[in-house]
């Protein structure tokens, strides 16, 4: 599984992302008290508010980026846009290890990794359907096992290729029982290798996508922020014929650096993020000048990965004026960013101005924008998601529905584009429109658009349509069985399924 010769495990990892409407409703039921909830997707405060933040999406530069919480890029995204730029392992490797002065006295604090759990990760949606169905509709469930895929790396992706996340965490544990870092292994010495690192930084990924957050920081705990000397190839001199630098990828130090994110430790994650940059900031400038060119620009591109995981941070802190000067950086002195990534950039500023209420500053940003578009080039998805929020903010719910219409034609099935035309419909008043609306996506799609944030809004549009709305969640909990082998949400705040209503 080296990242060198195998496709990276991330290009498995795909979900739309959460209704960027959920923050802007928000903002704008503060100033005009149209809306009720927190999340903007009915008027009764979902439980999905309550949760710690979900994996989703966090390229700040895609064209689903909401202004919303954002997890590892890595986890999402196909490429991390280094994979373009070939460079040797010496420049992707190149990280000093921390220095140790035992002298002697006692030997350098070690890195001992274990599985901290004996038992495999349960299916979660089976056990929901068993209590709430029958175990006779496990019968519609045909999901991809650990026992049924070759029990190496191979395996793994193909387990996230199908979408079973679950499974892939289990088979990750086997193979790292392999390397002597199983259930009971915590404490015990371990060599380490690309191979083995490489498993622990995919079943981490695995535990973050799923939110089984307690399980990821009790497993992540031994490996600090990879500073300990046995994650080098130093360490190993016998074993790599003087190779030098870190053994652990970057999105590893990149995942343990935002790990307290997710804890809600969010003070100690700008913290460590910080670090990371500045320490990114100094490998670039030591390759400024030097051979090989490319060197200066692979370290740009980690730096700019980090500043867009600060600005994640921030925005759940509410620090925007630290989002502020972070994007204005990006924009103003990164000169190797190419217009389109810049365009991008302003669309993502103006995005988080509207998640403050400032509608005259987002318009300046979108604006911006669209003066980098192409001369006379027709609007593209994400010109219309700009303008259909902009709609949004306005209070002109019709006139926002009739925008995002015209960007599901650019890009038929975007499940954040739905969301938004449903609760549109929601804010005029036709509820029974909304349901159709969603209720249509699925039976188009449905392994698509059985998503989390559209499953949560639906189940609260049932909520709102009747006092017995429990046989239609329960019909959407068939449809899950059949169709999602895993979601990133727990069923419970999904569907609503214990609520009395």
């Amino acid at each position: 599984m080296d990242t060198q010769s195998n496709p990276s495990l991330s290009q498995y990892f795909a979900d739309d992302p959460p209704s960027f409407f959920d923050g802007l409703a928000n903002n704008s039921s503060t100033q005009n008290d149209q809306v009720d909830t927190a999340t903007g997707t009915a008027p009764i405060p979902p439980p999905r508010t309550q949760q710690k933040p979900q994996p989703t999406p966090s390229n700040l530069t895609a064209n689903t980026f909401s202004g919303a919480f954002k997890a590892p890029e890595y986890i999402e995204n196909p490429s991390d846009g280094e994979d373009d730029l070939k460079v040797s392992d010496y420049v992707r490797n190149f990280w000093e290890p921390a220095t140790c002065e035992h002298s002697g006295v006692r030997p350098p604090l070690l890195t001992t990794p274990g599985i901290q759990t004996p038992n495999d990760l349960p299916d979660l949606i089976a056990e929901a359907v068993v209590r709430h169905l029958s175990e006779s509709e496990l019968e519609q469930r045909n999901i991809l096992g650990t026992d049924n895929v070759t029990q190496d790396e191979r395996g793994i992706r193909t387990l996230i290729s199908a979408g079973c996340y679950r499974s892939a965490v289990n088979l990750t544990g086997r193979l790292l029982t392999i390397y002597g870092q199983g259930y009971g292994r915590a404490g015990q010495p371990a060599k380490h290798s690309p191979h083995s690192l490489q498993l622990w930084f995919t079943r981490f990924a695995l535990l973050a996508k799923l939110g089984e957050f307690e399980l990821l920081q009790a497993e992540a705990e031994p490996f600090d922020q990879l500073n300990r000397p046995d994650v080098y190839y130093e360490f190993y001199p016998e074993m790599y014929n003087g190779k030098t630098g870190s053994i652990a990828c970057f999105s590893f130090r990149l995942l343990l650096a935002e790990l307290p994110i997710y804890m809600n430790n969010l003070p100690l994650g700008i913290d460590r993020l910080s670090e990371l940059y500045v320490i990114c900031n100094e490998i670039r400038r030591y390759f400024s000048g030097r051979e090989p060119k490319e060197a200066e620009q692979f370290w740009r591109r980690r730096e700019i990965r980090v500043l867009h995981t600060m600005v994640n941070c921030a925005l759940i802190m509410k620090k925007f004026n630290l989002i502020d000067d972070i994007i204005r950086g990006m924009v103003l002195e990164c000169n190797d960013i190419s217009k389109e990534e810049r365009r991008a950039l302003y669309s993502a500023w103006g995005r988080i101005y509207l998640q403050i209420g400032d509608i005259f500053g987002a318009e300046q940003k979108f604006a911006e924008a669209r003066r980098m578009r192409e001369i006379n080039s027709t609007p593209d998805l994400r010109d219309l998601v700009d303008k259909g929020l902009i709609t949004v903010a306005e209070n002109d719910f019709r006139g926002a529905y009739a925008i995002f219409q015209k960007a599901l034609h650019l890009e038929p099935g975007n499940t954040m584009i739905l969301n938004n035309m449903g609760v549109c419909l929601l804010y005029e008043g036709k509820l029974k429109d909304a349901i159709k609306l969603f209720e249509h996506a699925i039976n188009l799609n449905p392994q698509k658009s059985l998503n989390e944030s559209l499953l949560v809004n639906l189940s609260t549009l049932y909520e709102l349509e009747s006092n017995n709305s429990k046989h239609k969640k329960l019909n959407l909990l068939r449809l899950i069985n059949k169709y999602k082998p895993d979601l990133n949400m727990d069923l419970k705040v999904c569907l609503k399924l214990d609520s009395t209503n």
